[in-house]
Formats: structure tokens, sequence, C-alpha cells
């Protein structure tokens, strides 16, 4: 009885290491996934920050364009307000949409063209808008990863066990939402 005693000891200790790891690895890839969440979030509030500067810039040379004007406002407190992932790929297509319209407009103002606040926020917009898509993307790989971790056998026994769910993708709009924000003076 000894040795068959002995063999299942280790059988079952082997398993208890298993267990152990494969857990700890996915509390270490959800927290991946969380961290490049923050990521996002750190460069959306960038970017929220700007979109004030902007507007103010906007508003002394634009004194007919007041929908425009509002539109990106709203457009931002619904990111700013967004909780879910995918309330903030919402979001930040409406953003885009408004800023588009934004920067269409100021086309018709030579002097807000050439303004220097607006050449630097418009540099500083578009030095965001390229951290955001890294920081998306990085986001998605993390994503990606965890959620095929959680979604393998064997894997998916722990998984099950404690309630490891999959985590939604930053996605953005088909369409005009998926090419970069334009930004010309």
């Amino acid at each position: 009885m000894g040795p068959v005693l002995l063999v299942v000891a280790i059988l079952l200790g082997l398993i208890l290491l298993w267990f152990v790891l494969t857990y700890n690895g996915l509390i270490g890839m959800r927290n991946r996934v969380r961290n490049a969440w923050s990521q996002i979030d750190v460069q959306l509030r960038r970017r929220y920050d700007l979109i004030p500067n902007l507007v103010e810039t906007a508003k002394g040379y634009m004194k007919h364009e007041r929908e425009v004007l509002e539109n990106v406002t709203k457009a931002r407190q619904q990111g700013i307000d967004a909780t879910t992932v995918k309330d903030q790929a919402a979001a930040e297509n409406t953003i885009t949409a408004a800023l588009r319209q934004l920067f269409a407009v100021v086309e018709n103002y030579p002097d807000l063209k050439a303004n220097q606040n607006m050449l630097a926020l418009q540099e500083e917009l578009t030095s965001t808008e390229n951290k955001i898509s890294f920081a998306r993307q990085f986001y998605n790989d993390s994503v990606m990863k965890y959620n095929t971790r959680i979604q393998r056998v064997p894997t998916k026994i722990v998984a099950d066990m404690f309630n490891f769910k999959d985590e939604d993708f930053f996605e953005i709009e088909e369409g005009e939402a998926r090419e970069p924000v334009k930004v010309k003076f």
C-alpha cells in the first residue's frame, strides 16, 4: 500500500501545483488586461483635457458654428461618462466624428488655422491620437491572449470555477471612424 499511496500523493500534489499555477497565470493575465485598459484611459483623459482648449480657441473665430462646438463638447462628456469598454468605444466614435466636423469647419477660418494655440493643440491632439491607437492595440492584444487562455481546456475548468469572464475588445465602428483623425491647418 505504501508505493500506491505515494503515487497518489504525488499525483494530487502535481494536480494541486497545476491548479495553483493556472489560477495565478489567469490572475496575471487579467491584471495585464486591466493595466492595458488603464493606459487607454490615461490617453483618453488627456484627449478630453485637450478638447475644451480646442473649443475655446475656436470659439472666438467661429461665431456662427455654435452647433459644431456643442457637438464636440457633448461628445467629450459622453466619453467621460462611459463606464464599459463598449460604451467607451461608442463614445470614441462620436468624439472622432465631432472632431472631424470641427476640423472641416476650421478650414473656413484662415486666421484660426494660423493661430499658434490652435497649431499647438493640433500637434498635441495628433500625438494623443497616436498614443490612443497604440494603447488600444496593446489592450486588444492583451484581451485576445486572456480570452483565448480562459476558453481553452483544461484552463477553462479553473476559469469557470473562479468566474473568470471574457473581456470586451475596444473596437471602433466600420467606415469613416476607422480612418485616423485628419487634422489640417
